[in-house]
């Protein structure tokens, strides 16, 4: 249970430090240039995590649990304080206080994504992370709103001109809009709807969809990094919201697994 403990802790920080890391770079480039503060805010913030994301990487497998569980609380701490940083700059735009090219939706999307990593760690810390059951439809809840986020970025980050991606776009944004109500039907049917049959089909159903998507997402950032369309959107951006599909997928992989061996 202790290397578990250890692995779990490792894999998120690794993952989510740097996402965390990114963000505060995107939200930096949104910023009107006079919003000093807030870009040097962001800035800030991009410096913390790349050190977290450092960390991460020093411990080995076989490191004591009691450090990743005090590593775990720093990391809270700083995830705490991003999540603050992020919804008082949504407040901001939702006010008409501040301009700039963040959408208040790009806003509220990475503080859910802060909320998040704060509650895992805090899971890790307590040892109450969800049953099975549990875990696959909260997952699919969070992760099928993220994914619909994502395709609606894309489609108003392209060019106009880029007529079949942005018709793409709209499709899978409709597509996991559907996946995301049908996850919420199924939370709400709770205890009742967590058979295994049930579940199964709902993994597999969502795996399809998230593997079409995320086969999207890596053709788009192959094709910005060669600058082969017309867009707005940063290749790291394009990386980024690649890598959280296949973070998605992977769950996903995990999931079916276990209903598998459950059986």
């Amino acid at each position: 249970m202790a290397d578990e403990f250890v692995d779990r802790s490792l894999d998120e920080i690794r993952f989510w430090s740097r996402i965390m890391k990114e963000h505060s770079l995107f939200l930096k480039l949104g910023f009107h240039c006079d919003d000093t503060q807030l870009i040097n805010e962001a800035d800030r913030f991009y410096r913390i995590f790349e050190d977290i994301e450092n960390q991460s990487w020093a411990f080995t497998p076989d490191a004591d649990p009691q450090r990743i569980y005090d590593f775990n609380s720093i990391v809270h701490n700083a995830v705490s304080h991003i999540w603050a940083f992020k919804r008082k700059v949504l407040g901001l735009i939702i006010r008409c206080k501040i301009g700039g090219n963040n959408f208040p939706l790009l806003v509220d999307h990475v503080s859910r994504e802060a909320a998040y990593f704060m509650k895992r760690l805090e899971q890790l810390n307590t040892g109450t992370l969800d049953s099975l059951p549990d875990a696959v439809i909260h997952e699919n809840v969070f992760f099928l709103r993220i994914m619909a986020d994502h395709a609606k970025f894309i489609n108003h980050l392209l060019d106009p001109s880029e007529r079949k991606l942005v018709e793409q776009a709209r499709e899978f944004s409709h597509d996991f809009d559907q996946l995301l109500f049908q996850a919420q039907d199924l939370d709400s049917m709770r205890p009742q709807s967590q058979t295994r049959p049930l579940l199964y089909q709902f993994v597999d159903q969502n795996r399809v969809s998230v593997r079409q998507l995320r086969d999207f997402k890596k053709t788009a950032r192959d094709l910005i990094e060669a600058c082969r369309i017309k867009s707005i959107i940063p290749p790291l951006l394009a990386d980024h919201v690649f890598r959280e599909a296949s973070r998605f997928l992977e769950i996903l992989d995990s999931f079916e697994a276990a209903l598998t061996s459950s059986k």
